[in-house]
Protein backbone atom coordinates (compact mmCIF):
# COMPACT_ATOMS: atom_id res chain seq x y z
CA UNK A 1 0.00 0.00 0.00
CA UNK A 2 1.14 3.51 -0.54
CA UNK A 3 2.20 5.36 2.56
CA UNK A 4 -0.83 7.58 2.83
CA UNK A 5 -4.34 7.49 4.14
CA UNK A 6 -7.01 6.24 1.76
CA UNK A 7 -9.42 8.81 0.38
CA UNK A 8 -12.91 8.43 1.80
CA UNK A 9 -15.95 8.10 -0.43
CA UNK A 10 -19.66 7.59 0.01
CA UNK A 11 -20.44 6.37 -3.50
CA UNK A 12 -22.28 3.06 -3.69
CA UNK A 13 -20.64 0.06 -5.34
CA UNK A 14 -21.42 -0.84 -8.91
CA UNK A 15 -20.90 -4.14 -10.66
CA UNK A 16 -20.51 -6.10 -7.44
CA UNK A 17 -21.09 -9.83 -7.57
CA UNK A 18 -23.33 -9.42 -4.53
CA UNK A 19 -25.55 -6.56 -3.43
CA UNK A 20 -23.51 -5.27 -0.52
CA UNK A 21 -22.22 -2.49 1.67
CA UNK A 22 -18.73 -1.43 2.71
CA UNK A 23 -18.42 -1.15 6.47
CA UNK A 24 -15.00 -1.45 8.07
CA UNK A 25 -12.89 0.99 9.94
CA UNK A 26 -9.26 0.01 10.01
CA UNK A 27 -6.59 2.27 8.57
CA UNK A 28 -4.48 1.17 5.67
CA UNK A 29 -0.74 0.70 6.24
CA UNK A 30 1.19 3.86 6.89
CA UNK A 31 -1.83 5.80 8.14
CA UNK A 32 0.28 7.67 10.62
CA UNK A 33 -2.12 10.59 10.87
CA UNK A 34 -4.30 8.66 13.28
CA UNK A 35 -3.48 8.77 16.97
CA UNK A 36 -3.85 5.75 19.17
CA UNK A 37 -6.60 6.10 21.75
CA UNK A 38 -5.85 4.60 25.16
CA UNK A 39 -7.19 1.15 25.89
CA UNK A 40 -10.22 1.07 28.13
CA UNK A 41 -9.56 -0.64 31.47
CA UNK A 42 -13.31 -0.92 31.94
CA UNK A 43 -13.70 -2.71 28.61
CA UNK A 44 -10.91 -5.11 29.51
CA UNK A 45 -12.50 -5.87 32.87
CA UNK A 46 -15.90 -6.38 31.23
CA UNK A 47 -14.41 -8.80 28.72
CA UNK A 48 -12.86 -10.80 31.56
CA UNK A 49 -16.18 -10.98 33.41
CA UNK A 50 -17.97 -11.95 30.20
CA UNK A 51 -15.47 -14.77 29.62
CA UNK A 52 -15.94 -15.95 33.21
CA UNK A 53 -19.73 -15.99 32.82
CA UNK A 54 -19.53 -17.81 29.48
CA UNK A 55 -17.17 -20.43 30.93
CA UNK A 56 -19.59 -21.04 33.80
CA UNK A 57 -22.45 -21.54 31.33
CA UNK A 58 -20.39 -24.26 29.63
CA UNK A 59 -19.64 -25.95 32.97
CA UNK A 60 -23.28 -25.89 34.02
CA UNK A 61 -24.44 -27.53 30.80
CA UNK A 62 -28.21 -28.09 30.77
CA UNK A 63 -28.49 -26.22 34.07
CA UNK A 64 -27.73 -22.94 32.26
CA UNK A 65 -29.06 -20.99 29.28
CA UNK A 66 -26.53 -18.33 28.34
CA UNK A 67 -25.26 -15.07 29.78
CA UNK A 68 -25.43 -11.37 28.96
CA UNK A 69 -24.55 -7.90 30.19
CA UNK A 70 -27.36 -5.86 31.75
CA UNK A 71 -26.30 -2.31 30.87
CA UNK A 72 -28.98 -0.65 33.00
CA UNK A 73 -27.87 -2.51 36.14
CA UNK A 74 -24.16 -2.62 35.12
CA UNK A 75 -23.85 -6.33 35.81
CA UNK A 76 -23.48 -9.68 34.07
CA UNK A 77 -26.39 -12.09 34.26
CA UNK A 78 -26.25 -15.88 33.91
CA UNK A 79 -29.49 -17.64 32.98
CA UNK A 80 -30.01 -20.89 34.88
CA UNK A 81 -32.68 -23.57 34.68
CA UNK A 82 -31.70 -25.10 38.05
CA UNK A 83 -32.04 -22.69 41.02
CA UNK A 84 -29.45 -24.72 42.95
CA UNK A 85 -26.79 -23.31 40.58
CA UNK A 86 -27.39 -19.76 41.84
CA UNK A 87 -24.53 -19.93 44.32
CA UNK A 88 -22.03 -20.89 41.64
CA UNK A 89 -23.16 -17.92 39.58
CA UNK A 90 -22.80 -15.45 42.44
CA UNK A 91 -19.29 -16.68 43.19
CA UNK A 92 -18.23 -15.53 39.71
CA UNK A 93 -19.57 -12.03 40.45
CA UNK A 94 -22.56 -12.45 38.12
CA UNK A 95 -26.26 -12.44 38.98
CA UNK A 96 -28.35 -15.61 38.49
CA UNK A 97 -31.71 -15.53 36.70
CA UNK A 98 -33.92 -18.59 36.57
CA UNK A 99 -35.39 -19.21 33.10
CA UNK A 100 -37.39 -21.92 31.37
CA UNK A 101 -35.26 -23.06 28.43
CA UNK A 102 -31.71 -24.40 28.61
CA UNK A 103 -28.85 -23.81 26.18
CA UNK A 104 -29.36 -27.30 24.76
CA UNK A 105 -33.06 -26.67 24.14
CA UNK A 106 -32.40 -23.37 22.36
CA UNK A 107 -29.61 -24.89 20.27
CA UNK A 108 -32.02 -27.62 19.26
CA UNK A 109 -34.29 -24.87 17.93
CA UNK A 110 -31.38 -23.51 15.87
CA UNK A 111 -30.84 -26.98 14.44
CA UNK A 112 -34.49 -27.29 13.43
CA UNK A 113 -34.45 -23.90 11.75
CA UNK A 114 -31.24 -24.76 9.88
CA UNK A 115 -32.76 -28.01 8.60
CA UNK A 116 -36.24 -26.77 7.75
CA UNK A 117 -36.20 -23.00 7.31
CA UNK A 118 -33.13 -21.90 5.33
CA UNK A 119 -35.14 -19.36 3.41
CA UNK A 120 -33.47 -16.31 1.84
CA UNK A 121 -34.58 -13.24 3.78
CA UNK A 122 -34.56 -14.86 7.21
CA UNK A 123 -32.13 -14.78 10.12
CA UNK A 124 -32.01 -16.16 13.64
CA UNK A 125 -29.95 -16.07 16.82
CA UNK A 126 -30.26 -16.91 20.51
CA UNK A 127 -31.11 -13.96 22.75
CA UNK A 128 -30.39 -14.95 26.38
CA UNK A 129 -32.12 -11.79 27.59
CA UNK A 130 -35.40 -13.25 26.31
CA UNK A 131 -34.45 -16.91 26.79
CA UNK A 132 -35.70 -17.39 23.26
CA UNK A 133 -34.49 -17.77 19.68
CA UNK A 134 -35.30 -14.61 17.73
CA UNK A 135 -36.26 -15.20 14.09
CA UNK A 136 -36.18 -12.13 11.87
CA UNK A 137 -37.98 -12.07 8.52
CA UNK A 138 -37.46 -9.45 5.83
CA UNK A 139 -40.08 -8.09 3.36
CA UNK A 140 -39.02 -10.49 0.58
CA UNK A 141 -40.38 -13.52 2.46
CA UNK A 142 -43.94 -13.81 1.18
CA UNK A 143 -46.40 -16.38 -0.16
CA UNK A 144 -45.27 -20.01 0.02
CA UNK A 145 -41.96 -19.08 1.65
CA UNK A 146 -43.71 -17.24 4.47
CA UNK A 147 -46.20 -20.10 4.91
CA UNK A 148 -43.32 -22.57 5.17
CA UNK A 149 -41.54 -20.40 7.72
CA UNK A 150 -44.70 -19.98 9.79
CA UNK A 151 -45.22 -23.74 9.86
CA UNK A 152 -41.71 -24.35 11.20
CA UNK A 153 -41.86 -21.54 13.73
CA UNK A 154 -45.29 -22.58 15.00
CA UNK A 155 -44.00 -26.10 15.58
CA UNK A 156 -41.37 -24.70 17.96
CA UNK A 157 -43.88 -23.01 20.25
CA UNK A 158 -42.83 -20.20 22.54
CA UNK A 159 -39.13 -20.99 22.23
CA UNK A 160 -39.21 -18.64 19.22
CA UNK A 161 -39.98 -14.94 18.90
CA UNK A 162 -40.65 -13.48 15.44
CA UNK A 163 -39.81 -9.95 14.29
CA UNK A 164 -39.77 -8.07 10.99
CA UNK A 165 -36.78 -6.46 9.29
CA UNK A 166 -37.41 -3.07 7.70
CA UNK A 167 -35.68 -4.00 4.44
CA UNK A 168 -34.14 -6.99 2.69
CA UNK A 169 -31.09 -8.70 4.17
CA UNK A 170 -28.03 -8.20 1.98
CA UNK A 171 -24.28 -8.45 2.32
CA UNK A 172 -22.61 -5.10 3.04
CA UNK A 173 -19.44 -4.72 0.96
CA UNK A 174 -17.75 -2.22 3.27
CA UNK A 175 -14.84 -1.03 5.38
CA UNK A 176 -13.44 1.87 7.39
CA UNK A 177 -11.07 3.16 4.76
CA UNK A 178 -12.13 2.09 1.30
CA UNK A 179 -10.36 -0.59 -0.69
CA UNK A 180 -11.05 -1.00 -4.38
CA UNK A 181 -11.32 -4.25 -6.32
CA UNK A 182 -12.42 -5.20 -9.82
CA UNK A 183 -15.62 -3.17 -10.05
CA UNK A 184 -16.29 -3.27 -6.30
CA UNK A 185 -15.54 -1.14 -3.27
CA UNK A 186 -15.12 -2.73 0.15
CA UNK A 187 -13.36 -1.83 3.36
CA UNK A 188 -10.30 -3.08 5.11
CA UNK A 189 -11.19 -4.76 8.39
CA UNK A 190 -8.02 -5.33 10.39
CA UNK A 191 -4.37 -5.56 9.46
CA UNK A 192 -2.85 -8.91 10.46
CA UNK A 193 0.33 -10.91 9.96
CA UNK A 194 0.85 -14.49 8.81
CA UNK A 195 4.31 -15.91 9.48
CA UNK A 196 5.55 -12.34 9.88
CA UNK A 197 4.22 -11.13 6.50
CA UNK A 198 1.59 -8.36 6.24
CA UNK A 199 -2.00 -9.16 5.29
CA UNK A 200 -5.43 -7.78 6.07
CA UNK A 201 -8.86 -9.25 6.75
CA UNK A 202 -12.02 -8.16 4.97
CA UNK A 203 -15.37 -9.79 4.17
CA UNK A 204 -15.50 -13.05 2.25
CA UNK A 205 -18.11 -11.73 -0.16
CA UNK A 206 -15.60 -8.97 -0.97
CA UNK A 207 -12.84 -11.50 -1.54
CA UNK A 208 -15.12 -13.48 -3.84
CA UNK A 209 -15.72 -10.34 -5.90
CA UNK A 210 -12.11 -9.39 -6.60
CA UNK A 211 -8.71 -11.08 -6.78
CA UNK A 212 -6.76 -7.82 -6.40
CA UNK A 213 -7.15 -4.62 -4.34
CA UNK A 214 -6.04 -0.99 -4.45
CA UNK A 215 -6.27 1.87 -1.95
CA UNK A 216 -7.78 4.16 -4.63
CA UNK A 217 -10.26 3.74 -7.45
CA UNK A 218 -8.32 2.83 -10.56
CA UNK A 219 -5.05 2.82 -8.61
CA UNK A 220 -2.22 0.33 -8.78
CA UNK A 221 -2.48 -3.08 -7.17
CA UNK A 222 -1.67 -3.09 -3.45
CA UNK A 223 -2.71 -6.61 -2.46
CA UNK A 224 -4.09 -9.93 -3.63
CA UNK A 225 -6.88 -12.10 -2.21
CA UNK A 226 -5.29 -15.38 -1.09
CA UNK A 227 -8.33 -16.93 0.60
CA UNK A 228 -12.02 -16.11 0.61
CA UNK A 229 -14.80 -17.86 2.53
CA UNK A 230 -18.42 -17.05 1.63
CA UNK A 231 -21.11 -18.28 2.09
CA UNK A 232 -20.93 -20.49 5.17
CA UNK A 233 -18.68 -17.95 6.87
CA UNK A 234 -17.74 -14.44 5.68
CA UNK A 235 -14.07 -13.50 5.75
CA UNK A 236 -11.21 -13.08 3.28
CA UNK A 237 -7.45 -12.78 3.67
CA UNK A 238 -5.55 -10.34 1.42
CA UNK A 239 -1.75 -10.29 1.18
CA UNK A 240 0.01 -6.97 0.71
CA UNK A 241 2.30 -6.81 -2.33
CA UNK A 242 4.84 -4.75 -0.38
CA UNK A 243 6.13 -7.03 2.37
CA UNK A 244 7.97 -4.13 4.02
CA UNK A 245 4.94 -1.85 4.31
CA UNK A 246 3.90 -0.44 7.67
CA UNK A 247 0.76 -2.29 8.75
CA UNK A 248 -0.22 -1.03 12.17
CA UNK A 249 -3.71 -2.05 13.29
CA UNK A 250 -5.72 1.11 13.89
CA UNK A 251 -9.43 1.84 13.47
CA UNK A 252 -10.36 5.15 11.84
CA UNK A 253 -12.67 7.16 14.12
CA UNK A 254 -13.41 9.77 11.43
CA UNK A 255 -12.55 12.67 13.71
CA UNK A 256 -8.86 12.84 12.87
CA UNK A 257 -7.93 10.17 15.38
CA UNK A 258 -7.76 6.41 15.47
CA UNK A 259 -8.27 3.58 17.94
CA UNK A 260 -5.29 1.29 18.33
CA UNK A 261 -6.23 -2.39 18.16
CA UNK A 262 -4.14 -4.66 20.35
CA UNK A 263 -6.03 -7.95 20.48
CA UNK A 264 -9.09 -9.89 19.34
CA UNK A 265 -11.96 -10.84 21.61
CA UNK A 266 -15.22 -12.77 21.51
CA UNK A 267 -18.41 -10.72 21.63
CA UNK A 268 -21.01 -11.09 24.39
CA UNK A 269 -24.70 -10.22 24.41
CA UNK A 270 -25.28 -6.74 25.81
CA UNK A 271 -21.78 -5.54 24.86
CA UNK A 272 -21.48 -1.95 23.63
CA UNK A 273 -19.58 -1.93 20.34
CA UNK A 274 -18.66 0.46 17.53
CA UNK A 275 -18.45 0.06 13.78
CA UNK A 276 -16.54 2.35 11.45
CA UNK A 277 -17.18 2.50 7.73
CA UNK A 278 -16.23 4.55 4.71
CA UNK A 279 -19.87 5.31 3.86
CA UNK A 280 -21.45 6.05 7.22
CA UNK A 281 -18.51 6.76 9.53
CA UNK A 282 -18.58 5.57 13.14
CA UNK A 283 -21.76 4.18 14.67
CA UNK A 284 -22.34 2.37 17.93
CA UNK A 285 -24.82 -0.12 19.27
CA UNK A 286 -25.23 -3.35 21.18
CA UNK A 287 -24.63 -7.04 20.59
CA UNK A 288 -28.09 -8.64 20.57
CA UNK A 289 -27.29 -12.27 19.74
CA UNK A 290 -24.53 -14.79 19.10
CA UNK A 291 -24.12 -17.79 16.81
CA UNK A 292 -26.50 -16.05 14.42
CA UNK A 293 -27.47 -17.35 10.98
CA UNK A 294 -28.50 -15.04 8.14
CA UNK A 295 -29.89 -16.40 4.89
CA UNK A 296 -28.84 -14.10 2.04
CA UNK A 297 -29.90 -14.64 -1.55
CA UNK A 298 -26.25 -15.60 -2.16
CA UNK A 299 -26.31 -18.29 0.56
CA UNK A 300 -26.43 -18.85 4.31
CA UNK A 301 -23.79 -17.65 6.76
CA UNK A 302 -23.66 -18.95 10.33
CA UNK A 303 -21.73 -18.27 13.54
CA UNK A 304 -22.25 -14.52 13.24
CA UNK A 305 -22.62 -11.71 15.78
CA UNK A 306 -26.07 -10.08 15.64
CA UNK A 307 -26.25 -6.36 16.54
CA UNK A 308 -28.49 -3.30 16.38
CA UNK A 309 -25.61 -1.31 14.85
CA UNK A 310 -26.49 0.30 11.51
CA UNK A 311 -24.53 0.03 8.27
CA UNK A 312 -24.97 1.17 4.67
CA UNK A 313 -23.71 0.29 1.19
CA UNK A 314 -19.96 0.75 1.22
CA UNK A 315 -19.45 -0.61 4.77
CA UNK A 316 -18.67 -4.44 4.24
CA UNK A 317 -15.51 -6.10 5.50
CA UNK A 318 -14.85 -3.34 7.99
CA UNK A 319 -14.19 -3.34 11.70
CA UNK A 320 -16.45 -3.96 14.67
CA UNK A 321 -14.53 -3.13 17.82
CA UNK A 322 -14.79 -2.51 21.56
CA UNK A 323 -12.05 -0.14 22.75
CA UNK A 324 -8.77 -1.83 21.68
CA UNK A 325 -10.35 -5.22 20.92
CA UNK A 326 -11.08 -6.45 17.40
CA UNK A 327 -14.52 -8.08 17.52
CA UNK A 328 -15.93 -8.58 14.01
CA UNK A 329 -15.93 -7.95 10.25
CA UNK A 330 -19.06 -6.42 8.72
CA UNK A 331 -21.06 -9.00 6.79
CA UNK A 332 -24.52 -7.64 6.01
CA UNK A 333 -27.96 -6.85 7.34
CA UNK A 334 -31.03 -4.70 6.98
CA UNK A 335 -31.88 -1.01 7.32
CA UNK A 336 -29.66 2.07 7.26
CA UNK A 337 -28.17 4.72 9.55
CA UNK A 338 -31.16 7.06 9.19
CA UNK A 339 -33.94 4.72 10.24
CA UNK A 340 -31.77 2.22 12.12
CA UNK A 341 -30.90 -1.33 11.25
CA UNK A 342 -29.64 -4.78 12.11
CA UNK A 343 -26.12 -5.79 11.08
CA UNK A 344 -24.31 -9.13 11.29
CA UNK A 345 -20.57 -9.54 11.78
CA UNK A 346 -18.11 -12.35 11.19
CA UNK A 347 -16.23 -12.94 14.49
CA UNK A 348 -12.57 -11.95 14.17
CA UNK A 349 -11.15 -14.67 16.49
CA UNK A 350 -12.60 -17.39 14.27
CA UNK A 351 -11.15 -15.79 11.12
CA UNK A 352 -7.71 -15.39 12.73
CA UNK A 353 -7.71 -19.00 13.86
CA UNK A 354 -8.76 -20.32 10.45
CA UNK A 355 -6.07 -18.32 8.65
CA UNK A 356 -3.26 -18.79 11.18
CA UNK A 357 -3.10 -14.99 11.47
CA UNK A 358 -2.34 -12.64 14.35
CA UNK A 359 -2.88 -8.96 14.92
CA UNK A 360 0.35 -6.95 14.44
Amino acid sequence: MTQRRTALTSRALTGASVVALTAGAALLPGAGSATAAPASAAATASAARAASAAALVVRLGDRAAGSYYDSSAHRFVVDITDPSAAGQVRRTGAVPRTVRYSTAQLRSVLGTLAQRARIAGTAWSVDPRRDRVVVTVDPTVTGAKRARLNTVVNSLGDKVVMRRAVSAFKPFIAGGDAIWGSGVRCSLGFNVTVNGAPYFLTAGHCGNASATWSDSQGGGEAGQTVDSQFPGTDYALVQYDDASSDHASVVDLYDGSGQQITHAADAYVGESVQRSGSTSGVHGGTVTGLDATVNYEEGSVSGLIDTDVCAEPGDSGGALFDADAAIGLTSGGSGDCTSGGETFFQPVPAALSAEGATLP
